[in-house]
């Protein structure tokens, strides 16, 4: 067909299976995978669920997309090895020294092969939001990608999991979202689409702290059609479902009114929610999607009253539904949806003051400050003590002429006053790690960039493991790429998050202003392994 284009890269996708309930497969991410696996209609990967211990029971699956999909049951002793140090989900590349690993990543992953293999996908593409950065940024420091990749499913786990012998508590997690989806969106053409409202709310006689109290009093009954036609649609609504669809309204060539174009920006109201990340639909969607749903039937079917703590995610929930190939995807993936009950909010029945709902990242330890003697602090704090002393040699250099072009940080698309820093760099931690690693030691550079320490150990260490482990995939296929050149059988390269990371590692490498910084990094080292460090 025309515009196909057919992967040259084999890859396996590896999905956890722990157990099924009503449909529901867990954990959640696995469940999450597979939706997104059928909303694209994807069949670029071949997928393995790994069922826990070493039964391959197929009789315990039910409602797994298979349509295009070839799906085989493995059990964890048959992961690749590189696999087999990651948390799932997770893709391999054959043959089998380049993972991705980590709910975002192999999301993102998938939505970019999709559309590779099919670029009329355009609205496939589209779904990485504007410039392409949905859940891009790493959970560690990313509220939005820990509350939709961690938190909100870890927690729907958790409450699923759940005797309500009680009343139970409405996780952290869904009011988190819900105080999420009640914040003003901000996009890249936010005052034009501001001004728009404000003329449509002066054409309806609404102004704007009425038609604040107007759409709040709609609550998650709020309409409209996919098109987004209809003359009562906020214009939120409109601008949605008007890149969803091919039916696009022509551009007015009048001139505005002098009270739009002259009004503060201060005064223009605030645009809201339509989805997750604002105006568009976009991979958060389809990660929230599964885990609000099964949430959902279990608040309907149990504690149905709860439904006014949460009107904003009872609203989104019941919209996403009229985005096209959504309800294909779902009946697909087994998701049957419900009909939700209309709120009755009475004054004695307020929602939530979601200011003072508790955070789910609240929960977790204060912002980290990076840097060196910070880190020390934090170490000291618990017992552990760290020693600094000079560098024993530190006149030693590698003998950079001699070595192959590939494995100098000048290859690394770099200047050459940055590159000689970077080799000076090399000399000390290659010097250090040389003298402690022994044959069929596995060494893990955190952080790893470009792969400029890696590649180094690799080379000059041909019988030891070298892991690099980094979250920016251009990195590491520029790392790949010089390590091909080389002929470098002994090194793996990991995309992930530092938590996804679980293998277990002689020494650990990584540089001050990258890994040390990162708290993840220090406790896998210290737990596992020799750490080395270096700066500038």
């Amino acid at each position: 067909m025309k515009g196909i284009k057919k992967s040259l890269t084999e890859e396996y996708l590896y999905l956890d299976f722990s157990h099924q309930k009503e449909g529901c497969i867990f954990p959640l991410h696995t469940s999450v995978t597979l939706f997104l696996l059928s909303y694209c209609d994807c069949t670029v990967f071949k997928v393995f669920l790994v069922l826990p211990g070493e039964s391959t029971g197929i009789s315990l699956l039910k409602n797994v997309p298979s349509e295009g999909v070839e799906i085989q049951i493995i059990s964890r002793q048959e992961l690749p090895p590189i696999v087999q140090s990651c948390c799932l989900p997770a893709v391999v590349e054959r043959p089998d020294n380049f993972c991705r690993a980590g709910l975002a990543v192999v999301l993102r992953h998938i939505i970019q092969k999709s559309y590779e293999a099919d670029p009329s996908k355009k609205e496939i593409l589209e779904l990485l939001g504007f410039k392409k950065t949905c859940l891009k940024a790493c959970a560690e420091v990313s509220q939005w990608t820990r509350l939709c990749e961690l938190t909100v499913p870890l927690a729907v786990e958790n409450f699923l999991k759940e005797s309500f012998d009680q009343p139970p508590t409405i996780p952290a997690a869904i009011l988190e979202l819900e105080k999420k989806l009640s914040e003003p969106v901000r996009v890249h053409n936010d005052d034009k689409l501001r001004r728009q409202k404000l003329k449509q709310q002066k054409a309806a006689g609404v102004g704007p702290s009425l038609a604040k109290e107007k759409t709040k009093s709609k609550g998650h009954r709020q309409e409209t059609s996919e098109e987004g036609d209809s003359s009562s649609a906020s214009l939120e609504l409109k601008v949605a479902f008007s890149k969803l669809t091919i039916h696009k309204e022509p551009a007015s060539a009048n001139r505005e009114p002098s009270y739009v174009r002259k009004a503060k920006a201060s005064d223009l109201p605030p645009l809201d929610h339509v989805f997750a990340e604002g105006l568009y639909f976009t991979l958060a969607d389809i990660v929230l999607l599964p885990c609000i749903h099964h949430f959902l039937v279990i608040i309907c079917r149990k504690l149905s009253g709860k439904l006014v703590e949460f009107p904003l995610v009872a609203a989104w929930y019941q919209r996403i539904q009229e985005v096209p190939r959504v309800q294909t995807a779902a009946s697909q993936c087994g998701i049957q949806f419900i009909s939700l009950p209309e709120l009755q909010t009475t004054s004695s029945q307020q929602p939530p003051n979601l200011d003072e709902a508790p955070s789910a990242e609240e929960q977790n330890d204060p912002s980290f400050i990076g840097g060196p003697r910070p880190t020390m602090t934090k170490l000291m704090e618990k017992g552990i003590e760290v020693m600094f002393s000079p560098h024993p040699c530190p006149t030693w250099t590698l003998d950079w002429d001699t070595l192959p072009a590939a494995v100098s940080p000048k290859e690394g698309k770099m200047s050459s006053d940055r590159a000689l820093r970077k080799q000076q760099q090399l000399n000390n931690l290659v010097y250090m790690v040389t003298n402690q690693a022994k044959p069929g030691d596995r060494i893990v550079d955190f952080c790893s960039g470009g792969g400029h320490v890696g590649i180094v150990l690799a080379h000059v260490l041909p019988s030891c493991q070298v892991i690099l482990i980094e979250n920016k995939e251009l990195s590491l296929i520029r790392a790949k790429k010089r390590s091909d050149e080389l002929g470098l059988s002994n090194i793996w390269f990991i995309q992930a998050n530092m938590e996804y990371f679980t293998g277990m590692f002689n020494i650990g490498t990584g540089t001050l202003f990258s890994s040390l910084q990162d708290p993840q990094c220090l406790k896998k080292c210290l737990t596992h392994g020799k750490y080395f460090k270096n700066s500038h």
